[in-house]
């Protein structure tokens, strides 16, 4: 990975994970992701998750990876409508969600977080979903704004079994396409 910092966001591939990738990798690519978050106290199932629950949250959705000189530098896991649930907002009939969200820290802030984001929203319109929404820490107060400036809105806040902090709902309204 020494010459990941040097890669253009455009150099990067981005595909649906394979059974042939090592989820060991996936699962070590979240750790170093959200290893910012664990340093600041937060629990995020991404900072301790072992490559069983790795596996058994990529069969939850559509895993998407970025990969670069065949290494993992980002994922994206995408639920549609249906395949969400846990509280009031994802429990909806039209809101589908992401999840599993991390791009390499020497990737972040380049561009590679909002196409994998934009993936899954393209994903969530061809699925029919009319939001798309998220979940994070309320205290990841960089990241809720990030998220603010790409679009999404705060909606409710939940309490996960998993984690140490009260998350923030997300979602985002889906532009339809007009066909005519």
């Amino acid at each position: 990975m020494s010459t990941i910092a040097t890669l253009s966001p455009d150099s990067i591939t981005i595909r649906l994970l394979k059974a042939s990738d090592p989820i060991s990798n996936l699962t070590v690519l979240l750790h170093r992701a959200y290893a910012r978050l664990a340093q600041q106290g937060l629990r995020y199932m991404a900072t301790h998750q072992t490559d069983e629950v790795t596996r058994e949250r990529v069969e939850q959705g559509e895993c998407f990876v970025a990969v670069a000189d065949e290494a993992l530098c980002g994922t994206i896991l995408f639920k549609e409508v249906g395949r969400t649930g846990g509280c009031h907002w994802y429990d909806r009939d039209d809101v589908a969600c992401f999840g599993q969200f991390a791009v390499e820290p020497k990737l972040q802030a380049n561009g590679l977080g909002r196409r994998l984001i934009a993936l899954a929203e393209a994903r969530a319109a061809a699925t029919g979903a009319r939001e798309i929404a998220l979940d994070t820490a309320e205290s990841a107060t960089h990241l809720v704004s990030w998220y603010m400036r790409l679009g999404y809105r705060f909606i409710e806040h939940a309490q996960w079994t998993h984690t140490n902090y009260r998350s923030v709902i997300m979602s985002k309204t889906l532009q339809r396409s007009v066909i005519g």
